[in-house]
């Protein structure tokens, strides 16, 4: 019998046990039923305040200002931040901001330029 390739490591050793199909090289587990699409293959979507799709490289502007924590100042209202890169968690931005190095920011608090 053949069986799918794991979702998450891509492995060729699953193998089904009861309604659950298993990877024994990275541990994962998922019902029969579901899809086997990778979480590569499925992107990470990320939305500005306007409910504008980013992309890596895109340039993006602050919409109201941001205080930086560890720092005695915030990042203005209308800062344009080029280059970004999206990543996952709950601060999916990462960028370099003049004046204020590698930061971190939440999608909602910006739009797409």
């Amino acid at each position: 019998m053949v069986y799918p390739n794991c979702p998450e490591c891509r492995g060729e050793n699953t193998y089904q046990l009861e309604e659950k199909y298993i990877c024994p090289d990275c541990f994962y587990e998922w019902n029969v039923g579901e899809s086997t699409e990778s979480k590569e293959d499925t992107g990470l979507l990320v939305k500005d305040a306007n409910g504008n799709l980013l992309q890596d490289g895109d340039t993006v502007v602050t919409i109201k200002n941001l205080p930086v924590k560890g720092a005695s100042k915030t990042i203005k209202a209308g800062t344009k931040v080029r280059r970004i890169r999206l990543a996952e968690g709950d601060h999916n931005i990462d960028c370099k901001i003049d004046g204020f190095g590698a930061v971190a920011l939440k999608s909602e608090f910006v739009k797409k330029a």
